[in-house]
């Protein structure tokens, strides 16, 4: 059961975000993203892209701005609705896989499905060519497969936004290939939305609009 939205073609919107540390990562960032779109930011490491990913995703207040997340602006509401979204609405997928290691691949996608209130997924499991190894335990599966598997953790919520931090930084260009395709799809069918944080802009470069975060702002260069 996904969160209530209103009926708007925008899922995500940002207004005048900005956050520092010991200096200014950025400032000023505007954003709208809409049902079945995909947007790209790219820049060097320490640029602040996936600090701009945790605002835009519940993780972090930004210091200035707001977020307006499936109509609701999400740092005004409540703790409760907060932890809804991101059991049932928000999907994150990490560089780092964060599974358990002594449960097989499917036991960790099973145990997010059902917080989630969905089932498990089979034709996820499939496009991500893991259904072979999906009973395996996660210690024994590859770097890549654990990436696929918590990849399926991920879309078997039934999200309808995804951020997604560098999901192809470990994978060879095959494989990064296969979980684009497979992320673009999925949002494709469910109406949804992608937020990608790369590096590659090959990659980001397949996504409807690509922006970059350099000098404390972001700009669009596609």
């Amino acid at each position: 059961m996904q969160i209530e939205e209103e009926n708007t073609n925008t899922l995500l919107e940002a207004e005048n975000l900005g956050h520092a540390f010991d200096y200014t990562l950025y400032k000023n960032v505007n954003l709208k993203i809409g049902r079945g779109e995909s947007v790209a930011i790219v820049g060097r490491s320490g640029s602040g892209k996936s600090t701009l990913l945790h605002n835009l995703s519940g993780f972090l207040k930004p210091m200035e701005g707001r977020v307006v997340l499936f109509s609701q602006e999400l740092y005004s509401i409540s703790e409760k609705k907060m932890e809804r979204l991101r059991r049932e609405s928000i999907g994150i997928v990490f560089q780092m896989h964060y599974l358990f290691k002594g449960m097989s691949g499917r036991e960790n996608i099973e145990i997010a499905s059902i917080l989630a209130k969905e089932s498990v997924d089979e034709r996820i499991l499939e496009a991500l060519e893991i259904e072979d190894v999906i009973e395996h335990k996660v210690g024994e599966l590859s770097g890549g497969q654990q990436q696929r598997v918590s990849i399926a953790r991920v879309l078997s919520k039934k999200p309808k936004i995804i951020f997604a931090d560098e999901p192809t930084g470990n994978l060879d260009k095959e494989s990064s290939n296969l979980v684009l395709d497979v992320l673009l799809s999925y949002i494709e069918e469910v109406s949804g939305a992608l937020f990608l944080v790369t590096h590659d802009e090959e990659m980001a470069g397949r996504c409807d609009r690509t922006m970059r975060l350099m000098d404390a702002a972001v700009t669009q260069i596609r």
